[in-house]
């Protein structure tokens, strides 16, 4: 008989990971002055600091103390009773799909604005922007140009945090337990169904608004939510049941 566990396999070794990770980038940035979110963090393909590593490292960086808690947070309570229920190779494959496909969604939705950005350049401000941008990004500075400083953020800001997984992770647990109450701020109780799809709504509202001063990546948590739930379709559609 299977034991229910508060904290199963792959859930503690999700959380032991990612704090490592994020002690790594404090110590060797303050100690070192290497950055280490800039070599792990992900990139746009047309980026000189690209590297195709960097589609799963991405999800174990993390910007602050508080991205992390409250990604770790998440991914604890809505993810040790899909573990448990799963089984520990079947939700790290979940984890692993949800949060690859999330930066997938995510880089093309960038791609696409950035492809955007490029056509409105003249071939020499092309030209200037791939040249300069690194070194001007790197020095605290941004070109004066609007079209070529939003291009350059696109460029030179990577992509870090679990937030895509742990959608995808939160999508499965309304799926799964759609009458199950979640206590909004601890006082509020909301049926996950509904909470799930609220949060959906709210993030592709966000998206599609695209306020340039958000540093939310709100399509790679959208694509976490669209590749959990077509995993789930696939799953249930092989074996009959999401279990």
């Amino acid at each position: 008989m299977l034991r229910f566990q508060l904290l199963p396999e792959v859930i503690k070794n999700l959380l032991i990971i990612n704090g490592l990770f994020f002690l790594a980038t404090a110590s060797l940035g303050s100690v070192f002055g290497i950055d280490l979110g800039g070599l792990l963090g992900l990139y746009l393909p047309q980026s000189d600091s690209f590297q195709p590593f960097q589609l799963v490292t991405h999800m174990f960086m993390h910007g602050n103390l508080g991205h992390i808690f409250f990604n770790m947070f998440a991914l604890w309570m809505f993810g040790y009773a899909l573990e448990n229920i799963w089984g520990p190779k079947k939700f790290l494959i979940y984890y692993l799909v949800t949060g690859f496909g999330a930066a997938l969604l995510h880089l093309g939705v960038e791609y696409w604005e950035f492809y955007s950005l490029s056509q409105q350049l003249s071939p020499e401000n092309y030209r200037v922007l791939m040249d300069r941008g690194v070194e001007l990004w790197e020095s605290g500075r941004n070109f004066s140009d609007p079209i070529m400083g939003r291009a350059n953020i696109l460029l030179n800001t990577p992509t870090v945090g679990a937030s895509g997984a742990v959608f995808g992770v939160l999508l499965a647990f309304g799926m799964l337990f759609p009458n199950q109450r979640i206590y909004l701020y601890f006082a509020i109780p909301v049926k996950a169904k509904y909470f799930v799809a609220a949060y959906g709504a709210l993030e592709l509202f966000n998206g599609i608004a695209n306020d340039p001063s958000s540093n939310i990546a709100h399509f790679a948590h959208l694509g976490g939510m669209l590749f959990g739930f077509l995993l789930l379709k696939y799953w249930k559609k092989n074996s009959g049941t999401y279990y």
